[in-house]
């Protein structure tokens, strides 16, 4: 048999993959680590300072190894103390987990959310003084001494899921730790095909935080309460196979060969820019609105590189869903 045709084949399949990006994506496209947790970009200002009495980096407290730790799912409206519980009456809700120690009767609250506030983790800045959007989508975890019962039961739910030890609890402050300096970004999309379809990416937020969190605790041999059942809250972009654009060295910088692509970027997120006087607000969201819903597309922005997003109805889409807690091995 000749071998020779079949092998040329074989290399240009090869040459391909390698030349083409596309050609090998995995769908959903793997969340990107990092070695270490990088400085934010100096133009990134929090509203509201990140973590104020807790541990900003994630570090967790130490526990005798037989001591019994209580862990609680622990749910609240977004912005409560701004708007009360209004966005619970559309399922806009922020998660966290509470811990006991029952030997000490010492409690903690740990929570996963953005550096930035929530505006500045799903959109850029357009920025003057750089082609460049400026991205300020950082998101921690932070740990801190003391549950606020009243926060989180008033209007949301604060409720027991499991038991560990003071030895798996030290097993996972440490996962939780290298977890925490490797994912540093947040995002808020989960892109999918159709509603329930295909995945093209996943969100990285704090209900997925808790998600993965009580996943790991029941690897390493929480007992969970099979009987209490979580909804977390996940917002859906739609759209057909998307494209892949380039980083930002390839389509704003010096290297950049589609100077329309970059304008039509900066454009489309200028919609989406915060700190407007409220009529300009209320004027960006309509138009921005139309190029999603008219015009189909979505520029999106995800392990630190662009991609379109050929929209389709219903295009975008809040639900509130279960995830179930981790069962017996």
């Amino acid at each position: 048999m000749e071998y020779q045709p079949l092998l040329n084949v074989l290399v240009l399949l090869a040459l391909g993959v390698l030349l083409d990006p596309v050609a090998s994506i995995m769908w959903p496209v793997p969340y990107k680590r990092f070695q270490s947790r990088p400085k934010a970009d100096p133009y990134c200002k929090a509203l509201y300072p990140f973590c104020p009495t807790g541990n900003p980096e994630g570090g967790m407290p130490k526990m005798q190894s037989d001591d019994v730790i209580e862990v609680f799912a622990m749910k609240a409206p977004v912005w409560e103390f701004k708007f009360g519980n209004l966005l619970a009456k559309f399922d806009i809700i922020h998660d966290a987990i509470g811990f006991r120690n029952n030997r000490t009767g010492q409690n903690y609250t740990m929570e996963w959310y953005e550096l930035f506030q929530l505006g500045n983790s799903t959109f850029p800045h357009i920025t003057s003084e750089t082609p460049t959007p400026v991205w300020c989508n950082q998101g921690a975890a932070c740990i801190y001494d003391t549950i606020d019962d009243q926060h989180w039961a008033a209007n949301g739910t604060l409720v027991k899921v499991a038991e560990m030890t003071g030895d798996q609890f030290n097993k996972f402050g440490v996962w939780a730790k290298g977890d925490n300096d490797t994912g540093i970004y947040y995002e808020t999309w989960t892109v999918e095909d159709s509603p329930g379809g295909k995945m093209w990416f996943d969100s990285y937020d704090c209900a997925s935080f808790v998600v993965r969190a009580f996943n790991v605790m029941g690897l390493m041999g929480a007992k969970f309460n099979q009987s209490v059942h979580l909804n977390y809250t996940r917002i859906h972009l739609y759209c057909d196979e998307p494209q892949y654009l380039g980083n930002a060295s390839t389509i704003f910088g010096p290297i950049s060969v589609n100077n329309s692509l970059a304008t039509d970027i900066r454009a489309f997120y200028s919609n989406f820019q915060p700190h407007q006087p409220i009529v300009s607000a209320i004027q960006s969201v309509i138009q921005a609105l139309e190029t999603v819903f008219s015009e189909n597309k979505f520029y999106f922005f995800y392990n630190y590189e662009y991609w379109f997003l050929p929209m389709k109805a219903p295009h975008i889409k809040l639900t509130y869903t279960e995830a179930k807690l981790p069962g017996p091995k």
